[in-house]
């Protein structure tokens, strides 16, 4: 008799197990919020349905998505924010080939959603993009998605970095006060930033991203493939969690509520942030699904700009399944 309560009882353990397993951490990156939600993705309560019993998120900001590609290969992220050229770095010259998209976060120039803005001085020298000949241009990081557009616009119209201008590395919040010390003559600002009152009193926009690369996939969500198949679960868990809090946080009728998280979180006054969440924020496809076609534009793009000496198939390197089966669980 109690050897048959023993083996009773370990199966019940067993059964029991995952219950009583700790969550998976997943170390995730972002750079700016909005666009990206990573850090208040879940503070509406009740919209993650997982969390704290299979995952818990422990993000992490960076300054560019650039800097993400050596977290990523050092094992310091488990799921990163990626670009376009930040995907290209990670297969080209790090050769991560074990590199996955899992998930998609947002884009830009998706029909009349928000589209990044390249802002010079109303008061300054700079009228056409010709003028930005011998002038210094501030970026958030060479190389990133925003850069790109920079660049391929003022390849278009015959300026070559080093040659014809000069590029420095700045971070999103001091833009506005580079450009209004005269210290630089353009400034590229996601629209958090853009629709400060005082940057638009003293600037305005001489072309935006969607003009100089079309439609963009800005950032997508990619794991390695051994993290992958060793946590599936929870990772599913945590994609699905995401769908149903990025489709809480679209819906009109959550507007005010979903305004004042991302007030609390930023410290910025709720009425600074009424764009948020509306066609005047950056597209997010509520199914959270890439778009792969503006992907392989993307690449195509920084090889013709030289900074990347080949292109490859990006479907090779996705994984939606995940995304498959979160999608099922979410009606």
């Amino acid at each position: 008799m109690r050897r048959r309560f023993l083996c009773i009882a370990a199966l019940a353990l067993l059964a029991a197990g995952p219950a009583f397993a700790e969550p998976l951490t997943i170390r995730i990156g972002w750079v700016v919020v909005p666009p990206e939600l990573t850090p208040v993705l879940f503070q509406k309560p009740g919209v993650a349905r997982h969390y704290g019993t299979s995952y818990v998120l422990e993000p992490s900001r960076f300054q560019a998505s650039t800097r993400i590609v050596t977290a990523l290969a050092t094992g310091e992220l488990d799921v990163a924010p990626l670009t376009s050229s930040t995907l290209a770095s990670l297969v080209l010259n790090a050769h991560m080939d074990d590199i996955r998209i899992v998930a998609d976060e947002f884009q830009d120039g998706v029909d009349d959603y928000y589209t990044t803005p390249y802002m010079v001085r109303k008061d300054g020298p700079v009228k056409t993009i010709e003028d930005l000949k011998g002038r210094v241009i501030a970026t958030n990081g060479i190389g990133s998605s925003i850069d790109m557009g920079l660049r391929a616009m003022l390849k278009r119209h015959g300026l070559e970095d080093k040659r014809d201008y000069t590029t420095v590395e700045v971070q999103f919040p001091n833009m506005k006060a580079m450009l209004g010390d005269r210290k630089v003559d353009l400034v590229m600002v996601p629209a958090i930033f853009a629709y400060d009152p005082a940057l638009q009193e003293m600037s305005r926009v001489l072309f935006t991203q969607k003009e100089a690369l079309g439609k963009s996939d800005m950032v997508v969500w990619s794991a390695r493939a051994g993290f992958i198949q060793k946590n599936r679960a929870a990772l599913v868990d945590f994609i699905e969690d995401a769908l149903r809090a990025t489709r809480w946080y679209t819906d009109s009728a959550n507007h005010g509520e979903a305004v004042k998280i991302v007030s609390d979180f930023t410290k910025l006054p709720p009425e600074r942030l009424g764009w948020a969440f509306t066609r005047k924020d950056q597209y997010r496809d509520p199914g959270l699904r890439p778009d792969l076609a503006a992907l392989d534009r993307n690449m195509k793009t920084q090889h013709e700009l030289g900074f990347i000496k080949d292109t490859f198939d990006v479907k090779k390197y996705v994984d939606l399944s995940l995304l498959d089966e979160a999608a099922k669980r979410v009606k």
